[in-house]
């Protein structure tokens, strides 16, 4: 039983509070007695759970090789797990379509490729708005695509392809890892540079196209480079050109689609981190400081350099207003090529 002194200690009088505080009124005391009443919370830190990362395409693909190679040292730093959730299918919005709708409170990320910004061009109707459901956490790199073909097509150079696909118009063909993918978009760039005939093959994944331009079935694949560089050191298959603006680090060899003949046909391809639109800032901060420091171990530096992988950050702030420009420069890329709004 408690003695009448630590009763008096833990639930003062306002006669005893007003001895020390003479000088405040009524008003005041009974506020204070209120406040020294209340239990005191202190609020746990971020993150004090694992963190689920959505990745919107299957295991394997580039953009979860990326993703996996980043999570561990993340996890390290943070002292929580980064649990790597893959939620493939229909072009990445599946897995948009979660994140945009998760609770906004740093337990939910989502790792994306360029094809993020090219799904409101491509799709009538989304259950979530690109623009304004993400914030941006960072760019983590940007993996050129390279132009891969069968050898037993017997085409070695670029300047061969076109050669070929203009003697047949049409006849052609190319995968892409979805309609409406930063693969297909790239791919149709290129046509139009190149002003050539060819018809998309739209697989649900990098894993997939690959199979079927290995096989034959499928003339070509703008790729990223690291489901297939194993392929091409191999001679499996032949990397015609890249398509981004520079070559390769990977590739150096390998000319950029510009270079070998088609101008205005770059693409650049990236991979980032992104998080529901209203998380907290510091939380968003606090992840692009973690992201940074995982970027810049010798680890992921090095398996980054076996997947012809560049690193690249921008701030919060820049990549949210990186991610609105390319929505527009893509639904005019969109445009321009034609392409079949899905319904």
């Amino acid at each position: 039983m408690q003695s009448a002194q630590s009763v008096t200690l833990l639930s003062p009088s306002r006669r005893t509070i007003s001895a020390a505080f003479g000088s405040l009124s009524v008003v005041a005391v009974a506020a204070m007695s209120a406040l020294l009443a209340l239990p005191v919370q202190a609020q746990a830190p971020y993150p004090n759970r694992p963190i689920r990362v959505v990745v919107p395409f299957a295991a394997g693909s580039t953009t979860d090789i990326i993703a996996r190679s980043i999570a561990d040292k993340m996890s390290q730093s943070l002292g929580q797990q980064l649990v790597i959730d893959n939620r493939g299918g229909a072009s990445g919005t599946i897995g948009q379509a979660i994140v945009a709708q998760a609770a906004p409170d740093g337990y939910t990320l989502m790792i994306h490729s360029s094809s993020h910004t090219v799904s409101p061009s491509t799709f009538a109707k989304l259950p979530f708005d690109v623009a304004a459901d993400f914030a941006g956490i960072s760019p983590i790199t940007t993996t050129p695509n390279v132009l891969v073909i069968a050898p037993s097509k017997n085409i070695k150079t670029l300047q061969a392809l076109l050669v070929a696909a203009r003697a047949k118009p049409g006849a052609m063909n190319f995968a892409s890892a979805g309609q409406g993918s930063a693969t297909h978009l790239n791919a149709e760039k290129f046509k139009m540079a190149a002003n050539i005939e060819a018809t998309n093959i739209p697989f649900k994944g990098s894993g997939e196209a690959v199979t079927e331009v290995l096989s034959g079935r499928v003339d070509y694949y703008f790729s990223p480079i690291a489901p297939v560089i194993g392929q091409i050191k191999e001679g499996h298959l032949l990397a015609l050109a890249v398509g981004s603006s520079r070559r390769a680090s990977a590739l150096p060899d390998v000319p950029t689609t510009s270079e070998a003949g088609v101008p205005g046909s770059e693409f650049n391809f990236w991979i980032g981190m992104m998080a529901p639109a209203k998380t907290p800032r510091d939380i968003i901060n606090r992840l692009h400081v973690e992201l940074q420091k995982a970027l810049d171990t010798p680890e992921v530096k090095e398996r980054f350099a076996k997947l012809g992988a560049d690193s690249w950050t921008l701030k919060p702030e820049q990549f949210d207003a990186y991610l609105k420009a390319e929505i527009k420069s893509n639904a005019l890329l969109v445009k321009a090529a034609g392409l079949e709004v899905q319904k």
